[in-house]
């Protein structure tokens, strides 16, 4: 983010000694990106956050992944991976499952029912689409309130927990896009000083940025044997990661104010203002974010094309330098209807395999004024591969759908 934000108790200026009111020194820390060169907050503890009093191996879930062979399309349905109340004992970090993965990002699912623990991701951004549910997402720059449509926006290694707030209706179902990089809304979007420019299909307006209260003196949280904080980082492990478990001695919450341009936000998918024309409108009209190597799409209820011999449906298409993840999440995504794609499907289109709507859509969709459809994309531009959650929830029948199911 390139959006200044000052929040709590900042001394006028940067690296000077500021204290509390008993004459107590506050820790002052820089989270920075690319080397001090790029975007940075600096934030105020009360204690040292260097300190800690125990590290221990975190095993990750299953990271390893399988290539894409042979080359197929594929229909993964992720509502499948927990079923009945397995879900109630799950959480939002130890308990996501890598769907499709590759050297720049990882998707994984997890449907939630308990509070996670603190979380580090050391390893890139995330941005982690709600499918549906509630919860707080409590973070060292203060706490965000999250519902239904939200994108969860992360910056790497921002400490921060997910506490689902109301499972009456079911869990709190989360799409979690995790980079290897940074994360952030498309440069053509953004003037040369990052302000969002009037082409642009959202804006600053739309997003909601961290609440923050100062923390109390004691934090009742903070057993004697200090607290846990869960690390995702660089290592030798499959995707060429490993996880640690950090025992600092006080709560790492323990921030009095923050000033800066990184920090997580949150935006909506329903304050994404579609982008329509008297014929079809390519893919790039749809991007909501951008990682490296990868871009975020999203398809939103929208009027469509309204040239009278408009095809509103998209045509048949080669993915030459990309895999294509759609991810249905609300209503019936025209393209693909009779194809026994549904809400909570994944459909994976690699690169290398031309497709589009399935048989007799195109003739159907002749005539729509308007598509009540959601849907999240993500495009790779390195190959796929299946986790153990992709290969898991495979229907293994998508492939032979506009051949009417013939093998």
């Amino acid at each position: 983010m390139a959006h200044y934000q000052r929040v709590g108790d900042v001394p006028p200026k940067r690296h000077t000694q500021h204290r509390d009111p008993d004459g107590n020194l506050y820790y002052e820390e820089l989270m920075g990106e690319e080397g001090f060169s790029s975007d940075s907050s600096l934030l105020y503890h009360r204690h040292v956050p260097s300190a800690m009093v125990d590290a221990r191996t975190w095993d990750l879930p299953d990271q390893a992944t399988q290539p894409n062979a042979p080359l197929a399309p594929r229909h993964l349905a992720l509502h499948d991976l927990f079923p009945g109340q397995e879900w109630k004992d799950v959480d939002a970090v130890t308990g996501r499952r890598l769907v499709l993965g590759n050297a720049d990002v990882r998707i994984s699912y997890a449907a939630v029912g308990t509070t996670s623990p603190l979380y580090r991701n050391a390893v890139g951004d995330e941005v982690v689409f709600v499918e549906s549910g509630t919860a707080t997402v409590e973070t060292v720059f203060g706490h965000l309130t999250v519902d239904t449509g939200d994108y969860v926006v992360i910056p790497r290694a921002t400490t921060h927990r997910w506490v689902p707030t109301s499972l009456d209706d079911g869990p709190l179902r989360l799409y979690a896009i995790e980079a290897n990089s940074h994360i952030a809304p498309p440069k053509r979007y953004l003037s040369r000083y990052g302000q969002f420019l009037e082409h642009a299909p959202y804006c600053e307006r739309d997003l909601r940025l961290p609440v923050w209260t100062e923390p109390p003196e004691v934090r009742d949280e903070t057993p004697s044997e200090g607290v846990e904080v869960f690390i995702k980082h660089r290592g030798t492990g499959p995707g060429g990661l490993a996880g640690s478990v950090h025992v600092v001695p006080h709560h790492p919450f323990d921030v009095v104010g923050w000033d800066g341009c990184l920090y997580p936000y949150v935006f909506n998918v329903a304050d994404f203002e579609p982008i329509t024309g008297r014929l079809h409108q390519p893919p790039p009209v749809h991007q909501v974010f951008e990682g490296h190597n990868f871009v975020v799409c999203n398809f939103v209820p929208r009027k469509v094309d309204y040239h009278p011999l408009a095809v509103p449906v998209p045509y048949y298409h080669s993915n030459v330098d990309s895999d294509e993840v759609m991810f249905y999440v609300a209503g019936d995504y025209e393209a693909r209807k009779g194809s026994g794609i549904g809400i909570g499907s994944i459909t994976l289109h690699p690169g290398g395999h031309a497709h589009g709507p399935q048989p007799g859509a195109i003739e159907a969709s002749l005539g729509a004024e308007r598509f009540d459809e959601l849907a999240v994309m993500v495009d790779t531009f390195r190959p796929l591969e299946l986790g153990e959650a992709g290969r898991a929830s495979d229907d293994g029948v998508y492939a032979w759908s506009w051949a009417g199911g013939r093998r």
